[in-house]
């Protein structure tokens, strides 16, 4: 799994390619903190619609898990517990019955997943309902 990763003003914009597999997704999702607690911010929009896999209800489970624990264990580093963090994912990626998002939910994370970007950046609270996304040059 590959990332790109960009700062804007507001919030973490983070690009995901390539072939899921569970440890790749905990190091990337360590990279992904670093940068939130490097340029201070808390909301994430994590757009892994290139990603591909299927991940078992396990894997799931384990990745939900361990990206609550590490963002509990990054506040020491200045992450903010309250920091957003919203999924962008195509079906079978994207569990439609979230249960990575309630793992992680339920050991205090704030994560949603979402079918596309606009509605994940309506959920950061950085578009309005209904209105338009900020452009690249915005972030």
């Amino acid at each position: 799994m590959l990332l790109e990763i960009s700062a804007g003003s507001v919030f973490l914009h983070v690009s995901a390619r390539g072939r899921f597999s569970l440890p790749d997704a905990k190091r990337t999702f360590l990279e992904v903190l670093e940068a939130v607690a490097r340029h201070e911010l808390d909301k994430v929009l994590f757009d892994g619609r290139l990603l591909v896999g299927n991940p078992t209800t396990m894997e799931r489970f384990y990745y939900g898990e361990f990206a609550a624990r590490a963002v509990a264990d990054y506040t020491a580093r200045g992450v903010s517990r309250g920091t957003r963090f919203a999924y962008v994912l195509q079906v079978p990626m994207r569990d439609v019955a979230r249960f990575g998002e309630t793992v992680a939910v339920n050991r205090g994370m704030l994560v949603r997943t979402f079918e596309n970007p606009d509605d994940g950046l309506v959920w950061l609270e950085i578009a309005p309902a209904g209105g338009r996304s900020p452009g690249p040059d915005e972030i």
